[in-house]
């Protein structure tokens, strides 16, 4: 999901004509759950899929389509992963996690569980809700299918129009897309890449758009900007990434973490978070894309320049400094 990032505002500010306006920042959730994984299966190579259920088998916190969770691995690292499964089903959760070797690790965790292993999850949170519309365009690539395939479902059990285009590498980097061919294997085209000459073009993904549909996209960061830029006027546009949006046209400024006697200094082109990590790598963070509240942190002086901090609070991960300088509790 695109986070405001300082010059980047006025971009956003220009794009809401044709797509969503900005979301609320996302309630924090501090109910903890504790949960047991009670399946674990191989939907494709390199991604599993995770039944959670409470130990005594009574019903979990409801969820709509859109929602993730925050969950608690074994190192205590904190990582959210969108809810595939039926929301109708209160008995249990399920997620779908691709495994990234170069990544920060989470994902390797996830593999490593195994059934009658406890988890601690914290949610469910809702941060790409599925509006009402008269037609939908779900656009998947790879593992971005999770998120959207609950709302597939919800759209089939509205009786809307729906269509579904999940593009991946080839067809064994497209999980859990029989969930959507089920229901209607008319509506979904499967398209893998090395099938179809490469990756596709923002005018491939939105071909055959019905009319007032609401576009819903979920993928890499270069998917989802093609598409973004590429939505006709007069259809409402959705989107999740699942790594950080780019800085662009930010300008440096000054941290100081008034707790370590520290002063960092954070790039045009990088981030608060990365730049405080560098010299203390024990903070905290987890969605870097603002909503979670991992990295948030106390402002004593200054003014962070977003819209998903929480007041007197600073986002590091996508928040810049209004100013020239900011002084946190750290």
């Amino acid at each position: 999901m695109m986070r405001g990032i300082d010059a980047v505002v006025a971009v956003s500010a220009r794009l809401a004509q044709r797509s969503v306006r900005r979301r609320p920042a996302v309630a924090a959730v501090h109910r903890d759950l504790a949960l047991v994984v009670t399946e674990v299966r191989d939907e494709a190579p390199e991604v599993v899929g995770l039944r959670l259920a409470r130990g005594s088998g009574g019903p979990l916190p409801p969820w709509h389509p859109g929602a993730h969770l925050d969950v608690v691995l074994p190192s205590g690292r904190v990582r959210q992963y969108s809810l595939c499964g039926d929301p109708a089903d209160r008995t249990a959760y399920r997620i779908a996690v691709r495994r990234l070797a170069d990544g920060a690790g989470g994902s390797m965790e996830v593999h490593a569980l195994r059934p009658g292993t406890p988890v601690v999850v914290r949610g469910p949170r809702t941060a790409f809700p599925l509006v009402s519309a008269p037609a939908y365009l779900f656009l998947a690539g790879g593992i971005g299918i999770t998120p959207i395939l609950p709302m597939v479902r919800a759209a089939a059990a509205r009786g809307a129009d729906w269509r579904l285009v999940h593009t991946g590498r080839d067809r064994a980097s497209l999980p859990l897309s029989p969930g959507a061919t089920d229901l209607d294997p008319t509506r979904v085209w499967l398209r893998p890449d090395d099938e179809n000459g490469g990756p596709p073009a923002a005018a491939d993904l939105l071909a055959g758009l019905p009319g007032g549909a609401a576009v819903y996209c979920c993928g890499p960061p270069p998917m989802i900007d093609a598409v973004r830029r590429a939505v006709p006027a007069g259809h409402a546009f959705h989107a999740e990434r699942f790594s950080p949006p780019p800085v662009l046209g930010g300008r440096p400024f000054t941290l100081e973490l008034a707790r370590r006697g520290r002063v960092v200094e954070v790039p045009a082109d990088g981030s608060a978070l990365d730049a405080v990590r560098a010299v203390a790598p024990d903070v905290a963070f987890s969605c870097r894309q603002g909503f979670c509240g991992t990295c948030h942190v106390r402002v004593l002086e200054g003014e962070p320049a977003d819209g998903h901090s929480a007041p007197g609070k600073m986002a590091l991960c996508v928040a810049r400094a209004a100013g020239d300088r900011v002084v946190l509790d750290l």
